[in-house]
């Protein structure tokens, strides 16, 4: 049996997009969907800074972004940007003069909301700045930002409103010859921003940045991201995606990559299939997960992994999978390779032994893949 059979029912058809790139990170069309955060430090300390977006981007982010609120951030951002390992997204509100300074220190995108820039001249200087510095922009329609013609049009934050934004946004830069740009409409509410974004995927043939905002902490952002932009992935709408949460941004990189990977979009890393433990199991599963995520954190290859507490569904899980370990005893269980029973492991060793097997798994791969080349 395949370990990764192709089944018809598991395809994902994506919305056909135009693509842009953000520094060396392609955004749309046949791209990856990429994994985006946002760091929290004070910009200005750039020693502080860079060490986030690099824990960051070993965390597997694609791209990240950086808060540019004055003057200070902005001249701290051209060290940022050159000792970054991935493309640096400078965010902007209000003040049009921070989005120059921030294209000329080097940002692969600017992050703007037209309406907050100020009038069409200053938007032009913006546009113009991007064009000569090769930055892309990321449109930012926010439900809890809306303008305020659209508010008394529609009496509240609505799908139609955000869209109408986000198509008036676009004539922005269309208008001013600009084509590189990407666009979110993103809101807390799950149905309203799942809505306006499915709008949104009608209306243009722009990259989409998909979000949940101020979607809270880890387990609740979590669960109300996994929904929203779980189901807009599944229907093929986003191309690239950030999950917000009140938390370590290290965390939004790792639920992206999680909503990514159960959905089959993205693969990187080991994907770890257990049980939830229960009177059967014959080893300490919750302890054991744990530990294996965090001692398998640094390995990027794409590996499965099973750890299963019993025979019940242990084996059947193992099939499945390229490592697997299911608990069979008081102190022992079976390990299976590529589908296989293989040997048995004493409970004590099962840790340290996983990781090693899981380790040699993924430098096999990289060195097949090395001479594919």
């Amino acid at each position: 049996m395949s370990l990764n059979p192709v089944r018809p029912w598991r395809n994902i058809y994506r919305r056909k997009s135009r693509r842009i790139m953000v520094g060396r990170v392609p955004v749309g069309g046949d791209a990856p969907i990429s994994v985006q955060t946002m760091t929290n430090t004070d910009t200005a300390d750039v020693a502080a800074t860079v060490a986030q977006v690099i824990r960051c981007a070993e965390a597997g982010a694609d791209i990240v972004r950086v808060s540019t609120p004055d003057e200070a951030s902005t001249r701290a951002l051209r060290e940022i940007v050159r000792e970054s390992p991935v493309p640096i997204v400078a965010d902007i509100h209000f003040h049009y003069r921070r989005a120059i300074e921030a294209a000329e220190a080097g940002a692969a995108c600017l992050r703007i909301n037209p309406g907050n820039i100020g009038d069409a001249a200053r938007v032009r200087e913006v546009v113009q700045a991007a064009k000569d510095n090769g930055c892309a922009i990321r449109l930012g329609v926010n439900a809890g930002s809306l303008q305020k013609d659209l508010l008394e049009k529609y009496g509240e934050p609505c799908p139609e409103a955000m869209v109408e934004s986000a198509l008036d946004h676009i004539k922005l830069l269309q208008d001013n010859d600009f084509h590189e740009f990407k666009i979110s409409c993103k809101a807390s509410d799950v149905f309203l921003a799942a809505a306006a974004y499915q709008q949104l995927a009608e209306a243009t043939d722009a990259p989409i940045h998909l979000g949940i905002t101020e979607a809270g902490g880890l387990i609740t952002g979590t669960v109300k991201s996994a929904i929203g932009l779980g189901n807009l992935l599944w229907m093929g709408i986003g191309d690239t995606i950030r999950v917000s949460l009140s938390a370590d941004p290290v965390e939004e990189v790792r639920v992206g990559f999680e909503i990514l990977k159960a959905l089959g979009l993205r693969t990187r890393g080991v994907q770890i299939i257990s049980c939830p433990s229960c009177a059967r199991q014959g080893f300490d599963v919750i302890a054991t997960v744990a530990e294996l995520e965090r001692r398998l954190a640094h390995v990027r290859t794409p590996i499965s992994l099973s750890i299963i507490g019993c025979v019940v569904n242990g084996p059947g899980e193992a099939l499945m999978t390229d490592i697997g370990f299911t608990g069979g005893g008081k102190d022992a269980g079976m390990v299976y390779l590529a589908g296989r029973q293989s040997h048995k492991m004493t409970n004590a060793e099962m840790i340290d032994h996983i990781v090693q097997l899981v380790e040699a798994r993924a430098a096999e791969i990289e060195a097949a893949a090395e001479a594919a080349e």
